[in-house]
C-alpha cells in the first residue's frame, strides 16, 4: 500500500493547531508539531513510536487521532458558533 504524501500546512493552520492543543493542556512547540501524536499517545497509554506500529489495534490508532483531531474540530464548531452570533 502506498504511503500518503505529507501535506504541508499553512502557517494558519499550524498556529490554529498549536493553539487548540495547548488549550487542551498539551505542550506543543510549533517547531516540532509533528511530536504532538507521540506526546498525545504517551498520555492516552497508547505505546506509539517513531516507525513501525503494526502491533498497535485500531482502537488504540483511533484513540490518539481522535483525540488530536476531535480537539480541532470542537474549536473550530466555537469559532463558526461565535461567528454567527455576532451577525
Amino acid at each position: 500500500m502506498a504511503r500518503r504524501s505529507r501535506r504541508h500546512r499553512s502557517p494558519e493552520m499550524q498556529q490554529f493547531m498549536t493553539n487548540v492543543m495547548r488549550n487542551e493542556g498539551y505542550q506543543v512547540d510549533p517547531q516540532r508539531q509533528q511530536d504532538l501524536k507521540y506526546e498525545v499517545a504517551k498520555s492516552l497509554g497508547v505505546p506509539l513510536k517513531p516507525g513501525d506500529n503494526r502491533d498497535l489495534t485500531t482502537e488504540q490508532a483511533g484513540k490518539v487521532g481522535g483525540a488530536i483531531g476531535g480537539a480541532m474540530v470542537r474549536e473550530m464548531v466555537r469559532m463558526a458558533q461565535e461567528s454567527l452570533s455576532k451577525r
